[in-house]
């Protein structure tokens, strides 16, 4: 076992905690169609970053607010498949409430609506698009998070699964753990990861060695 001493944890949501990727890509798949996009390079581009950058990106002269808006509507409509990803539940139930919180790209009601599905603890911090100017791969989301947990970036963990998310963290000075539940580790590995595990089923929180402002964060390894 190694351990990761911080002061709080910084969650992404999708690929991290949910597993919404059937979800996911079916919208994002059928969005692709009707506007004569390839379906797998648009499901890979959308992931781990705002519905808003990725829109503006492939559509530039389109009503992107519009287009935002029946992204989200059909991603708030179709919850079916979303389930916890391993490991999840029992790491937020050991963690402290007020040292953690979720950094995720999506808007606070798709957020909001997927950790319903999903049967998670509600936050009691929660960072989303609908709050930040400037989506991941920019380090506002996870600067917002420290700073709405009082406590400085470099002293939280982040745990991403995206290469957007991880050079966000990285970038907002905090250490990156990375799951293996999108990338490959070639790809986690290039964005910055500092540790690279299969999932948050390989952590847990060492209470007995936690002080009163710290966690440790264990990894069990083989």
């Amino acid at each position: 076992m190694t351990g990761i001493r911080c002061r709080a944890v910084l969650f992404d949501l999708d690929g991290v905690l949910v597993d919404s990727t059937p979800a996911v890509a079916r919208v994002w798949a059928g969005w692709a169609h009707e506007h004569g996009f390839d379906p797998g390079e648009v499901v890979k581009k959308a992931h781990g970053r705002p519905s808003f950058t990725t829109i503006r990106e492939l559509l530039p002269n389109a009503d992107h607010a519009a287009e935002n808006r029946e992204v989200e509507r059909r991603e708030i409509a179709d919850v079916e498949g979303v389930v916890p990803l391993p490991g999840a539940m029992e790491l937020l139930q050991a963690l402290p409430l007020d040292r953690w919180a979720i950094v995720t790209s999506c808007t606070r009601a798709l957020a909001a609506v997927r950790i319903d599905a999903a049967g998670l603890p509600k936050p009691k911090q929660m960072v989303t698009s609908t709050d930040v100017q400037h989506g991941k791969p920019d380090p506002e989301p996870y600067l917002k998070g420290a700073q709405i947990l009082g406590v400085p970036a470099a002293d939280c963990l982040v745990i991403e699964d995206a290469p957007a998310g991880i050079r966000a963290g990285k970038a907002a000075g905090a250490r990156v753990l990375a799951l293996r539940t999108t990338a490959s580790d070639a790809e986690l590995q290039q964005a910055g990861a500092d540790w690279i595990v299969n999932d948050c089923a390989e952590l847990f929180l060492d209470s007995s060695a936690a002080g009163e402002r710290s966690l440790l964060i264990g990894r069990r390894t083989k």
